[in-house]
């Protein structure tokens, strides 16, 4: 899930409490009741995967070493259906081997919204080592890259998505027809929810908080029955982690209410939703980007080169922030998603949005969807970062209104094939992530174009049935 190593996390974590929800396994099992542990690991699309074990079996067979936790490596390399590809490392090709896994049992957690269920997370590893193709070491080494140039980053991470009446198997049953939004009007701030939504926000903020993952807010949107989750600002790797958990107890609060949470980017025409990803950069002597760091609006001339790089090498690493072909329907003019590759202050029109002052300022990168795996997004976001400040790239200038309209401002890939075929030729792409991370992830991205290439969709009939 993520390459931070045991002791790394340990140094820094405090002292934790006797009733907190994080800690070592051993302890957790005993002091919450734990009769369940998932031991999982997070695939290429950012879901949680892995196997359940007796809490106490579990615990006795980590601890006298009978155990050597391992996994079907392919769950690093199929597409969203879990079809595996054709040929690379996790193919029929491969024989599907195993993959070594690392358990770090020192924090596990405390899951509420399964009751008597603990999580102890595990990172791929081969050879001893970090697997290379594994998000979370794509994202560790972004991360080491950038922090080696000096600045570090902090995170936090705001996820729109969208709330339907009835269960995915409802939906399914209905062949995903005549979806219904739990709420049927423009919600955007909305504090007269209907119970149904109301109740969802309370529970998972609740069950959120008992986990050790508490939500800054939670609100309305724009679209029908559209809600954004807004989390505090920490370190990249844990914020990451509290997403892919996040996620993980909305669908399974929503389905225990008769709802289903989709965090498709583009769920139904001229609905959007994204994962905006606001980032700050720091070092030992405070905040990086104001260029005054007491009250300033101006980014420094490192946050120039920041957004520069970012404008730069974001289209070029496209299937790390949009993975799927439904992903780019989201990127459409005037929808708060982005369609071209424009940066401002406290401006909405724009993929890069400087927000905030002094020692807050940070950039909001709106380019990734909802649907987005959160350590491969942020691995290209680190990417661009470390690139515009070693190369000292310059921004173009800002943007000051409309920048749907600034036609001098380059668009936003606007489709998953034209994405594809940039990174798989893209020289800068195979120099920030190496070439087999490139191939790994084109192979992975090939597989939904494939997908929908041969299928006829509903709305191909309603426009060509009688018409053509």
């Amino acid at each position: 899930m993520s390459a931070t190593t045991t002791a790394a996390r340990a140094a820094e974590t405090p002292a934790r409490a006797a009733t907190s929800p994080t800690g070592s396994l051993e302890e957790l099992v005993e002091e919450h009741r734990i009769d369940t542990v998932l031991l999982a690991t997070g695939d290429q699309q950012g879901r949680l995967q892995g196997k359940e074990y007796d809490a106490r079996t579990l615990v006795e067979r980590l601890g006298s070493g009978a155990l050597s936790p391992e996994m079907c490596g392919y769950v690093l390399g199929t597409d969203l259906g879990m079809t595996p590809p054709a040929d690379g490392p996790f193919s029929w090709q491969s024989g599907f081997g195993d993959v070594a896994l690392l358990p770090d049992v020192e924090n596990a957690r405390v899951l509420p919204w399964l009751p008597g269920t603990a999580l102890v997370l595990a990172d791929p590893v081969s050879g001893g080592c970090p697997h290379p193709l594994a998000p979370g070491t794509v994202l560790a080494e972004q991360l080491h890259h950038l922090v080696r140039l000096g600045p570090v980053p902090l995170v936090g991470i705001e996820t729109e998505f969208v709330l339907y009446e009835g269960t995915a198997r409802d939906a399914a049953a209905a062949g995903w027809r005549g979806l219904r939004p739990a709420v049927g009007r423009n919600g955007d701030y909305a504090l007269d929810q209907p119970p149904a939504v109301r109740e969802f926000g309370r529970r998972l903020r609740r069950h959120l908080a008992g986990a050790g993952l508490p939500v800054e807010a939670v609100k309305g949107e724009s679209g029908h029955g559209q809600v954004e989750v807004t989390f505090p600002y920490g370190q990249a790797t844990d914020a990451c982690e509290q997403h892919v958990l996040f996620k993980h107890a909305a669908k399974t609060i929503a389905e225990e209410q008769g709802l289903t949470a989709s965090f498709m980017a583009a769920p139904s025409t001229g609905v959007g939703s994204g994962m905006h990803l606001h980032v700050s950069l720091h070092d030992s002597g405070g905040p990086l980007l104001a260029a005054d760091p007491a009250h300033g609006t101006e980014l420094s001339e490192l946050g120039g080169h920041a957004v520069a790089g970012l404008l730069t090498v974001l289209p070029e690493l496209a299937p790390l922030w949009a993975p799927y072909v439904n992903s780019y329907k989201r990127l459409q003019p005037h929808s708060f998603a982005p369609a071209r590759l424009a940066w401002g202050r406290d401006n909405r029109t724009c993929a890069v949005r400087v927000v905030g002052h002094g020692p807050s300022l940070r950039l909001e990168v709106r380019l990734p969807g909802a649907d987005a795996n959160p350590l491969l997004a942020l691995a290209a976001v680190l990417a661009g970062i470390r690139h515009g400040i070693a190369e000292k790239l310059t921004p173009p200038p800002a943007t000051v209104g409309d920048a749907y309209r600034q036609h001098d401002a380059p668009l936003v890939p606007r489709s998953l094939e034209e994405a594809l075929a940039r990174f798989e030729t893209s020289a800068l792409a195979g120099e920030l992530l190496g070439e087999p991370v490139v191939a790994h992830l084109a192979r992975v991205a090939r597989m939904d174009l494939d997908h929908h290439a041969a299928r006829v969709t509903d709305a191909e009939v309603e426009r060509g049935l009688t018409q053509a």
